[in-house]
């Protein structure tokens, strides 16, 4: 029994890890290993924030007995994702990840992702103007009056 206790509590202050993983702990950290040590405060945030959340839904629930939370609104009825359409608009090929998209925000293959193919909506010469315009500020200088 007392060499049993020299071996666990060697010269230098050091003890084994209070989980009894193996490892010498330390005081600083509550007698656990690094490792345990992690683990340990890892639960304790955890354990804080699950009292703040519940803290947070009581409250919730005391000024509105009637309405669902958000979070539960999500999980009951969840948002639907649209897929990206992976055909050519014009032709209907499949395109894949080589397809593009045009400004008139359609997918389009490698033949008609030029605006003359595929009667494009968008209008390039109103977005060139409107680039231009704001690129080149036109300053004004007040008129003068006639003497």
């Amino acid at each position: 029994m007392a060499e049993e206790q020299k071996w666990q509590e060697p010269v230098g202050g050091h003890q084994l890890c209070a989980n009894n993983c193996g490892s010498f702990g330390s005081p600083t950290t509550l007698n656990l290993c690094s490792k345990c040590y992690r683990d340990y405060c890892v639960k304790e945030e955890e354990m804080r924030e699950a009292k703040i959340a519940m803290e947070k839904t009581l409250n919730q629930s005391k000024s509105s007995s009637f309405s669902r939370p958000e979070s539960v609104n999500s999980i009951i009825n969840p948002p639907l994702q649209q897929t990206k359409p992976n055909r050519c608009a014009t032709c209907r090929k499949r395109v894949g990840l080589t397809g593009f998209k045009c400004r008139c925000e359609v997918m389009l293959c490698e033949s008609h992702r030029y605006p003359e193919q595929h009667d494009c909506t968008f209008d390039y010469k109103q977005f060139g103007r409107d680039a231009i315009a704001k690129a080149n500020l036109v300053v004004k200088a007040e008129k003068l009056d006639k003497i």
